[in-house]
Formats: structure tokens, C-alpha cells, sequence
């Protein structure tokens, strides 16, 4: 399963985030282990719509993937510790939000905006799919 359109023949629904800023202590470089760096954080979710592709579920936050949950995720898991590399952090976040048996697939972007003066944005994008 590839793809993070909405597919309501599939049942699919797409949940996203963009733009989370955060601090994060990431990268190789000596001056990047001695202090954190702005990285912008950006997640797209696949997940289970049991109510695709003509109904309208219940109105209770418990049926569907809370993407609350999945900011807070993402920045417990840029807290956690110095990485080196902007592919491991987009890696763990991922795999924190396949922890909802709901999400099918999930894709995360991580940018670091101020690497290079003239750049915009240097990152990666990784996407998982549940087992």
C-alpha cells in the first residue's frame, strides 16, 4: 500500500501534520552534537476510514487517529536524545505512529532550514508500512 490520497474505495481517509518546528539535537557535525537545531517536521498517515465510502461515522474522538497524539509522538521522540541522522529521526517518528493499529502507512519529512545560509531546507522523507 502506497499513496496518501484519500480512497474512500479502499476505506483509506489521510491524516497529516505540517510545518511542526521543532528544537532537536541531530547531525555529525561537532557544532550540531554541541546544541540543538531548528528541524521542521511533517507527517502524512494512511489509515483505516471504517466508515468510507458513503457513511459518516460517529462524532467521538476515540474512533479516529487523534493527530494530537501524533505531534506530541513526534516530539517525545525528537527529545529523546542526539541522532545523527535526520534519517533516523523521520524513522522513529514513523514507527511511533504505526503504533495505532489504525495507520496503515505513514510518510515524514524532516527538514533542517538553517544547515546551509544558502538553502532553503536540506531533509529526507522516509515512508513505513505497517507489517
Amino acid at each position: 500500500m502506497s499513496g496518501f490520497a484519500p480512497d474512500a474505495a479502499r476505506g483509506i481517509r489521510r491524516v497529516f501534520l505540517r510545518g511542526l518546528e521543532l528544537q532537536a539535537r541531530l547531525g555529525i557535525y561537532a557544532h550540531e552534537k554541541a546544541a540543538p537545531q531548528r528541524v521542521i517536521i511533517g507527517v502524512e498517515l494512511a489509515v483505516e476510514d471504517p466508515h468510507a465510502p458513503a457513511g459518516i461515522g460517529p462524532d467521538h474522538l476515540d474512533r479516529v487517529v487523534d493527530y494530537e497524539a501524533v505531534v506530541k509522538a513526534a516530539r517525545r521522540v525528537a527529545a529523546e536524545g542526539h541522532v545523527l541522522l535526520v534519517e533516523t529521526l523521520a524513522e522513529r517518528i514513523a514507527a511511533a505512529a504505526l503504533q495505532d493499529h489504525r495507520v496503515l502507512a505513514v510518510r515524514v519529512t524532516v527538514e533542517k532550514p538553517d544547515a546551509f545560509a544558502d538553502v532553503a531546507s536540506v531533509g529526507v522523507v522516509v515512508e513505513r508500512l505497517r507489517a
